[in-house]
């Protein structure tokens, strides 16, 4: 437990390193807790959390302690979409912050922001993940490889999130610089998010209506032999995709009435803040309950696709990834960090997250034999070669996304360029 106990150590330093605590009073909070300069930091420490998440999945962690439930960075292992919630709280909360206080600013938002910040990286990273796929000894049908170059299918299993936040960022400006009545808007986008939703739990984790009922629990079956019918091909086919994007939603809401809440906040903080914790703990045992009962993963039960558990586990599990959002908005009014560490991740947030799946695969050397290596590309392998390597792998997964990173986002800049998005 030693790699987990130095994590957990390194995560609490991090999170003090550079703290500022407004004060005891009520009425003393920090002025600029929702500022660019703060929040960027803490997407910093949403990128850390999201690629030790990652670690966290690698089979070799999770039998660390010989098979035992309890496995290395266990706190990480389910934490994934709660990290990724904090990117989309505050990207919503940005956008309409800019939008009240910039003028003219959807005049350049299709151009800049939508194209050069998100639909550019997203192709820049296929490109990167289409020559290292090929490099690694990846042979896929030329249909796949097409559509993976389109971006319609997931050459980079990870870029989902630049998939979501593009269609929210084009529902934003569609929405808001068309119709007037911003309420509408609000009830809109929150149809959109909701609909993202239920395509997942009507579309589930593959293609399950390619053929009868069960298929593919029968391993036999010719439908295991296409490439359309795997996981991680389609859009859309995972929980991932949808269950913290609910907190784009709830951070422009936050943003539309910042002072309003601030003003709230002043009187009575701590009981307040009580109150928030107690409904975020809530909510976190609610989601509990539904993915013990209910679940996502309801085609493996042997009852067909199982779209109404989906349903429910997705309605009770979104409260909390909104919620955490709220949680962090409150505690940062009274403490909030800000440290190198955090300041440099938040500014290459997007890029280690983008690169990390490589950095993954790539130092799987450390941990599994070479026979278990020959694999699909983002697969895991069942057999480790010992956890004494467990300690190298998290921090070479860590260095080599962020050298990735650095490359990519200079590649990025590049691209931008010759487009003229800069």
């Amino acid at each position: 437990m030693f790699t987990t106990y130095f994590i957990y150590a390194l995560c609490v330093c991090l999170l003090i390193w550079g703290g500022k605590f407004a004060g005891f009073k009520s009425s003393q909070l920090n002025e600029d807790s929702s500022s660019f300069a703060v929040t960027k930091p803490l997407r910093g420490f949403a990128a850390m959390g999201v690629i030790i998440h990652h670690i966290a999945l690698e089979r070799a962690f999770q039998n660390a302690n010989g098979g035992d439930v309890a496995g290395e960075l266990n706190l990480f292992l389910n934490a994934g979409y709660r990290f990724v919630a904090i990117f989309f709280f505050y990207s919503g909360f940005g956008l309409i912050r800019s939008f009240r206080t910039k003028p003219d600013y959807l005049k350049t938002f299709i151009k800049h922001r939508l194209i050069g910040r998100i639909i550019v990286p997203y192709y820049v990273s296929i490109l990167i993940y289409g020559v290292f796929r090929f490099a690694m000894g990846e042979r896929l049908a030329p249909s796949l490889w097409i559509l993976n170059i389109l971006g319609f299918t997931m050459m980079n299993n990870y870029a989902w999130y630049p998939v979501v936040a593009a269609i929210l960022y084009a529902a934003f400006y569609l929405l808001f610089k068309n119709i007037k009545n911003h309420k509408i808007c609000f009830a809109l986008m929150t149809a959109i998010v909701l609909l993202m939703g239920a395509i997942f739990c009507v579309n589930g984790h593959f293609t399950w209506f390619a053929g009868p009922k069960n298929w593919w629990l029968d391993r036999n079956n010719p439908l295991y032999q296409k490439w359309w019918s795997g996981h991680n091909v389609w859009w859309f086919s995972g929980e991932w995709w949808v269950n913290s994007a609910p907190a784009f939603l709830i951070g422009m809401i936050f943003s539309r009435y910042e002072n309003e809440i601030r003003s709230w906040f002043k009187k009575n903080y701590w009981l307040k803040l009580a109150g928030v914790i107690a409904v975020m703990i809530g909510f976190y045992c609610l989601t509990s309950y539904a993915l013990e009962h209910f679940g996502y993963w309801t085609e493996y039960s042997g009852q067909g696709e199982g779209i109404l558990n989906k349903f429910i586990t997705y309605f009770m599990q979104i409260p909390e990834s909104m919620w955490l959002g709220v949680t962090l908005y409150v505690i940062m009014m009274k403490y909030h960090v800000v440290n190198p560490v955090a300041k440099f991740f938040g500014n290459l947030s997007l890029e280690t997250y983008m690169m990390n799946l490589i950095a993954i695969t790539v130092c799987r050397v450390f941990l599994y034999t070479k026979e278990t290596l020959r694999i699909p590309f983002g697969m895991e392998p069942f057999y480790w070669a010992g956890r004494s390597n467990l300690m190298l792998y998290a921090a070479s997964v860590f260095a080599l996304s962020i050298v990735l990173g650095v490359l990519y986002k200079k590649l990025c800049a590049l691209a931008a360029k010759s487009l003229n998005l800069k």
